[in-house]
């Protein structure tokens, strides 16, 4: 039994059987190479998990759902980001390579669960090769507790010294933030939830969730 499956997640077992008949050739034939799907934060059916289909090509992306009962596999960002496999990566030089080194010392230090998204984090999990010189690192950080903006503008500060761009989004019970809007000044800041983008005054707050 795998445990539920939560936003950037990675799931086998979407056949191409499964997906209906407007689907675009290129996911089928992505799923008949038993390419995992992401899981995306949309509504979905009880039973099921909204999920995206990512092909070779950067436009080529694909919304689906996914029954639970089909997943034959799951790879969360976090374990990602356990296993470490980036320092044997054989493009070790590229930025967010190099920018996943630096800060994953830093991001232990902080306590909280933390993974690696993205096209590399696509890459690390599945072995298919998804990242590029270019690609940014995109990171998510469990955070079931408020941070304080105070804090999110310190842990800005040592992301911005990494050797390449990093992207974070801080994940709340409510839904996800960008640190870096978090850590701004403006009074409200989008939080994506999986009824779509909400803006509120604290993330972590249900009540403005909700309303």
């Amino acid at each position: 039994m795998h445990p539920t499956p939560r936003p950037h997640d990675l799931l086998w077992g979407l056949r191409p059987e499964h997906l209906p008949q407007e689907a675009p050739v290129w996911a089928r034939a992505a799923l008949g190479g038993h390419v995992p799907v992401v899981v995306r934060r949309a509504p979905a059916e009880p039973g099921w998990v909204a999920v995206g289909i990512r092909g070779a090509a950067r436009e080529q992306r694909y919304a689906s759902w996914m029954r639970l009962s089909d997943i034959s596999r799951l790879v969360n960002p976090q374990s990602v980001a356990r296993a470490g496999r980036w320092r044997a990566h054989a493009q070790r030089h590229w930025p967010a390579l190099r920018a996943l080194e630096y800060v994953a010392p830093h991001l232990d230090g902080l306590g909280l669960a933390w993974g690696v998204t993205g096209s590399l984090g696509f890459e690390l999990a599945s072995g298919i090769r998804a990242a590029h010189p270019q690609s940014d690192l995109d990171l998510t950080l469990l955070a079931p507790h408020a941070l304080d903006r105070a804090s999110a503008r310190r842990l800005c500060a040592v992301l911005d010294a990494a050797p390449g761009r990093i992207d974070l989004q801080l994940e709340t019970p409510h839904g996800a933030v960008a640190l870096r809007e978090w850590a701004g000044d403006a009074a409200r800041v989008l939080l994506k939830t999986q009824r779509g983008p909400q803006l509120v005054d604290d993330p972590w707050l249900l009540q403005q969730v909700a309303a």
